[in-house]
């Protein structure tokens, strides 16, 4: 698929990672849509959102790898992050086995 490379801030990619881990049982429930919405404001969020939505998951994995590679991470950037991904995995309470392959592909992007 053809698409034009993201040039994304920090917060527009974790937000975008974090709609990834909310959508990996295929459907991005209210409340996990909630938390991602209190670490953004509107005007980050809706567009990157909307960018989400019309992505396959082939083409989220290569944005997600294109953009992380354009920004140098603290190790302590990476574990906020990863703290972050565990809040909306851990948001209803499961962590299902979609979760956990999600979890060992992020941090073989992310390490």
């Amino acid at each position: 698929m053809e698409y034009n490379q993201p040039n994304w801030t920090k917060n527009e990619l974790k937000i975008y990672i974090l709609l990834l881990c909310a959508n990996a049982d295929s459907k991005i429930k209210k409340k996990e849509l909630k938390l991602i919405k209190s670490s953004a404001d509107k005007s980050t969020f809706k567009p990157i959102y909307k960018e989400f939505k019309k992505d396959d998951e082939d083409t989220r994995f290569d944005k997600i790898e294109f953009v992380i590679g354009k920004h140098e991470y603290t190790h302590e950037e990476l574990n906020d992050l990863k703290r972050d991904v565990f809040k909306i995995f851990n948001s209803d309470d499961k962590f299902v086995t979609n979760e956990r392959y999600l979890e060992k592909v992020l941090d073989n992007i992310l390490y």
